[in-house]
């Protein structure tokens, strides 16, 4: 993607979605918790604010970036929830500015790239277009466990195009973190957009195959949905392999949601989230 200009636009309307969704919440409901265990709403603006700061520093200052790296890999078990669990002991109104001041930041910093530009991350170095689409990732699926902790759902929206593109495009990942060998022919994915229209990946002819609506896949991918309750359909073997163990987000796989929970347990993202898109 060359002119990284929509997929920012993007990400700016993204969080501007799930801010609209927050900003109302007297205190006490920040305090609710989501299905990402430990986590309240608190946590997951936190945490969304944490990654953006880590995203600005990269983009701004590559050398006090790869000191943050060092940090993680020094305490890779702790170093995400560390960040959240401060975020989230701040009074919310001042965790909601954090956060909007740090993404508009970001947002800045990202537009103003020379073009070609590719900066560190906690996985391999990215442009700017996939940096943007990863946080655009992170944000939706945080902001589908806020929208599991209030109970409520979210309209999908044409921006989840990138999500999709991220688990497409990360099926190998997901096969190598899984410890499997990757099959050597690409897949068919066809996804069914919010409006109707279809987004397709992969040779027309592929013999493996996967259909169904893409806000299921980026459900599935983002590990807020177990397969067994999307409307997903894999045809071959391989294809229903990837169904299995597909994800939009670097790191460990985790165990995810069970079949039939809606609001229970999901994997929070790594350090290193969308580093494969």
């Amino acid at each position: 993607m060359s002119d990284p200009t929509p997929v920012l636009d993007d990400l700016r309307d993204e969080s501007e979605g799930l801010d609209a969704l927050v900003a109302p919440l007297e205190a006490p409901a920040w305090a609710l918790p989501t299905p990402a265990p430990g986590w309240t709403i608190a946590h997951q603006i936190a945490h969304l604010a944490w990654t953006d700061r880590q995203a600005l520093l990269a983009a701004t200052d590559p050398a006090g970036f790869r000191t943050e790296v060092e940090k993680a890999a020094a305490a890779i078990a702790t170093f995400v929830d560390e960040g959240a669990e401060q975020g989230a002991a701040l009074p919310p109104a001042e965790l909601l500015e954090r956060w909007r001041a740090g993404r508009s930041a970001l947002q800045e910093a990202l537009r103003a790239q020379p073009e070609g530009a590719r900066r560190p991350w906690f996985g391999p170095p990215m442009g700017v277009a996939s940096m943007g689409s990863a946080r655009l990732m992170e944000s939706w699926a945080h902001g589908e466990d806020v929208a599991d902790a209030l109970g409520v759902r979210r309209e999908p929206t044409a921006r989840l195009r990138h999500v999709a593109r991220i688990a497409v495009r990360a099926r190998d990942y997901a096969y190598a973190v899984n410890g499997l060998t990757p099959p050597a022919e690409e897949f068919r994915v066809e996804l069914t957009a919010p409006d109707g229209t279809l987004w397709t990946y992969g040779p027309q002819d592929a013999a493996q195959r996967v259909t169904g609506p893409a806000l299921d896949l980026c459900l599935l991918a983002t590990r807020r949905r177990h397969r067994d309750d999307l409307a997903l359909r894999a045809e071959g073997a391989d294809a229903g392999r990837w169904l299995d163990i597909a994800q939009a987000f670097a790191g460990p796989p985790g165990e995810g949601r069970k079949p039939g929970e809606q609001g229970l347990p999901a994997e929070r993202d790594k350090p290193g989230q969308g580093a494969t898109a």
